[in-house]
């Protein structure tokens, strides 16, 4: 079982710049594939950037590719998403999901509860 949290989230000005963190209970998080997703009101919840177990690959949506940056601490249970140049369509609650592999993250096991992100003009 593993259990996520979100936080880093808030209001933000277009330009501007966030960190989400996410944090994992269970000792078998270094195992997972770890993902970030999103979802907008109105709008179904959209892939954002995914990173295997060990930080090896990396993979990322085309709209926030060159913009975000997923990365992982294993020693810390925990998996970033470093987000620059937002946008206001960026605006969206943001969910990190922990899966079997990168390949299977639309079907992740686990999901967190989320975190808002709002994007000014």
């Amino acid at each position: 079982q593993v259990q996520l949290v979100e936080s880093g989230g808030g209001l933000v000005q277009a330009g501007g710049s966030l960190r989400l963190s996410c944090a994992a209970s269970g000792r078998t998080f270094s195992s997972y594939a770890m993902g970030w997703f999103r979802q907008a009101p109105g709008k179904e919840r959209e892939f954002v950037a995914a990173i295997s177990w060990s930080g090896g690959s990396t993979y990322y949506a085309d709209s926030v590719k060159g913009r975000f940056t997923i990365s992982r601490d294993n020693a810390k249970n925990t998996v970033y998403l470093q987000m620059n140049s937002l946008k206001p369509v960026d605006t969206a609650v943001y969910y990190c999901a922990a899966a079997s592999s990168i390949a299977t993250m639309s079907e992740a096991n686990y999901w967190g509860q989320g975190t808002q992100v709002t994007v000014s003009s």
